[in-house]
């Protein structure tokens, strides 16, 4: 948990909580993009009024969804191609680097880090909230997440 801080040349494993942090402020940006877009998609285009779509639409929703989905993976996938985090991992001082060495990580397992993090949500996240299980987020597809320890 987070008393365990093992050091692995100028990185160290991280608290659960500074992982939770950045799980949270990246799905704050997801959401917050969603949001936005519904806002958007919601008023018309000289900002008089409700658009063709009204707030109840599904389709309005749907739009915003696809939203949130883009900019999760934007955030998830191509932001951590360029700067090895999210924007979330980036602000708490997180890495995501391969479990072989700390090389750049590559789109496709990126892509299916991503897909994991929804799994992981959907099946691991309500079963420890049910059963307060100790169970802590896993690293997937050969990628893990380190906080690094020293400035290179």
């Amino acid at each position: 948990m987070g008393g365990k801080q093992q050091v692995l040349g100028g990185t160290a494993t991280p608290s659960e909580g500074r992982r939770l942090a950045a799980v949270i402020l990246d799905a704050l940006v997801a959401l917050a993009g969603g949001f936005i877009t519904v806002t958007a998609v919601s008023i018309d285009a000289a900002g008089q009024g409700p658009a063709a779509l009204p707030l109840a639409s599904p389709a309005l929703w749907a739009t915003g969804l696809w939203a949130a989905l883009a900019l999760s993976f934007a955030n998830h996938v191509l932001l951590t191609m360029v700067t090895k985090g999210s924007l979330g991992k980036l602000i708490t001082g997180l890495r995501v680097v391969r479990t072989s060495g700390e090389d750049r990580v590559g789109f496709v397992r990126l892509v299916g880090r991503w897909l994991f993090g929804f799994y992981w949500s959907i099946v691991f996240v309500p079963l420890h909230l049910a059963t307060d299980s100790g169970v802590e987020q896993q690293d997937a597809v050969g990628l893990r997440i380190v906080r690094r320890t020293k400035r290179v």
